[in-house]
């Protein structure tokens, strides 16, 4: 079957965020490349016409992403992906024009753009994207997104061939990220495990300087003309450089954008919108997230084994004041497995799981006294056995999870369950929720596929939720090797109803990512990639 991916409708919306429940990166990088290109905008050259600058919070671990399991704008645009999104969700060309799948699914087949080149001037080739790939399969610790590659063959320069074990759907959402994007050949020979000191591919930025723990600086990359069809400028983009900053304090990164230092400011405090709106010359972009806040049992904890028990504490929870006070108004609240911004979505599934779900303190009360659970001595907290319900909830020490957690510690008492907070380091919950030593977490998820749901539920998979059912497995598993996007759809339905009714966690919110920007023109994000368009951004 040909598919001329401009006319592909993959049903929902896809994005190229990847968090996976916790995973932490490692630090490699430690060196810059030429400094001579990205010295000016790495001295403070903020407001000038030839240099955009871009505060955000967040320093990634390294350029190469073959070796990250975070992809974001600051290390993302050095690469051009095989297929995108547009901005209506569907999916579209990128270095391939076009693709093919087999009959049973096992055999994909990539037609690449002759007229793409990367950094240094080599056409884009599918020997290179066969390098490329391999290159991920050895090093990734995220290679499981590409699936059950069997072998890669580069049949012709521009015609490239992937077989599979088994048919896997989700391929196709892999291929959008930055993740799966083609390598510079030349790069990779030249450089080798250092490549991401020199990362080099066929997007619209070049790497230009890196100061570790400050900044990354890109130059715009001059030969690029293969921009997607929803931008209106196809070519390099207005700014000489593209500075990215890392201000972790709020206040700070406030301040100098206030100042003009910086014009984009990504992350934005929800609780700094309010004086930022009534700032002159700035506006706010919004977008929602791909992917939830949740709270998450250890299935595997005989405490939350019952049934009734997790049905009990999600019908404890307000989810309003938890948007409300924590994230001042700046989220959605979700009461079923995926959100609107992920393929698989059913308005249907989230409004039978409000039903169920929304907050009811006397219900909750009667499930956890039908699974033994009764407040016998008159101190409000629910026993059985002579001992309390208590759990201990494991999260980050970012300032909005710690109010979160506080909300809902004060929720769950109303219905008898003692909750201890456990602010935990990243690198902890990521080494020791696989092992099953926390109780509960409060955390989030990130991908652009409901194949995300295979990765939390999915036997061998669950390593935070550690809830892995036979039945469910299956229709997961069936979800990923079905090639019809309206029947895979229809199974990832049938799998939200099996957990909002089994309710091994407690879906929470999406949140709004909020961008501000100032003194330039044409700032646009794409909500199914996640990512600013630096295309049609301008000096004003």
């Amino acid at each position: 079957m040909t598919r001329k991916i401009g006319h592909i409708l993959f049903i929902a919306l896809i994005s190229l965020m990847l968090l996976l429940t916790g995973c932490n990166p490692k630090p490699t990088e430690q060196s810059s490349g030429d400094k001579t290109q990205g010295s000016t905008a790495a001295s403070g050259a903020g407001n000038s016409r030839d240099t955009l600058v871009i505060s955000s919070v967040r320093e990634p671990d390294t350029i190469d992403v073959h070796k990250t399991t975070w992809v974001d704008d600051s290390n993302g645009h050095v690469y051009e992906t095989l297929l995108k999104r547009d901005l209506d969700g569907n999916l579209i060309p990128g270095l391939a024009e076009k693709y093919e799948t087999s009959a049973d699914g096992k055999v994909w087949t990539f037609y690449l753009n002759e007229n793409a080149k990367f950094h240094s001037g080599e056409p884009v080739t599918a020997d290179a994207v066969k390098k490329t790939f391999e290159r991920f399969l050895e090093h990734s610790a995220v290679k499981f997104i590409a699936g059950p590659v069997e072998k890669i063959e580069a049949v012709e320069p521009q015609k490239l061939m992937i077989y599979f074990t088994e048919p896997f759907a989700p391929f196709a959402s892999g291929l959008t990220t930055a993740y799966l994007a083609p390598m510079d050949p030349k790069a990779i020979e030249q450089h080798g495990d250092k490549f991401g000191e020199h990362p080099a591919a066929a997007g619209i930025f070049k790497f230009a300087e890196r100061k570790r723990g400050s900044s990354i600086v890109y130059t715009k990359n001059e030969a690029y003309n293969w921009g997607p069809p929803f931008v209106e400028n196809k070519g390099a983009p207005a700014f000489d450089k593209y500075e990215f900053r890392f201000i972790t304090d709020d206040d700070t990164r406030v301040l100098e954008f206030k100042k003009g230092t910086t014009q984009i400011m990504t992350k934005v405090p929800p609780n700094y919108v309010k004086d930022l709106k009534n700032t002159p010359g700035v506006k706010i972009d919004s977008i929602y997230e791909q992917g939830i806040t949740y709270l998450g049992f250890n299935n595997k904890k005989p405490i939350f084994q019952d049934k009734k028990v997790r049905q009990a504490i999600a019908l404890g929870i307000d989810r309003e004041p938890i948007v409300e006070f924590a994230l001042e108004g700046y989220a959605k609240p979700v009461f079923g497995p995926l959100p609107p911004t992920i393929p698989g979505y059913s308005e249907t599934v989230e409004g039978a799981a409000e039903d169920k779900y929304t907050r009811d303190v006397k219900k909750a009360k009667s499930l956890l006294a039908e699974a033994g659970w009764k407040d016998s001595n008159g101190d409000g907290i629910a026993d059985r056995d002579g001992k309390p319900f208590a759990f201990e909830l494991w999260l980050s020490d970012e300032p909005v999870m710690q109010r979160i957690a506080q909300i809902i510690q004060d929720q769950l008492k109303e219905i008898g369950i003692d909750v201890k907070i456990s602010v935990q380091e990243a690198a902890a919950i990521s080494a020791n929720t696989p092992k099953g030593l926390h109780d509960a977490l409060l955390t989030m998820y990130g991908w652009s596929d409901p194949d995300i749901l295979y990765m939390l539920f999915a036997k061998g998979s669950s390593i935070r939720l550690h809830y892995e059912s036979e039945e469910l497995h299956n229709m997961l598993t069936n979800g990923r090797q079905t090639m019809n996007p309206e029947e895979r759809m229809k199974i990832y339905e049938e799998a939200q109803q099996f957990i909002v009714e089994e309710s091994p966690w407690v879906p929470l919110f999406v949140r709004e990512s909020l961008t501000a920007y100032r003194d330039i023109e044409g700032f646009k994000q794409n909500p199914y990639s996640q990512n600013i368009l630096f295309n049609d951004i301008r000096p004003k």
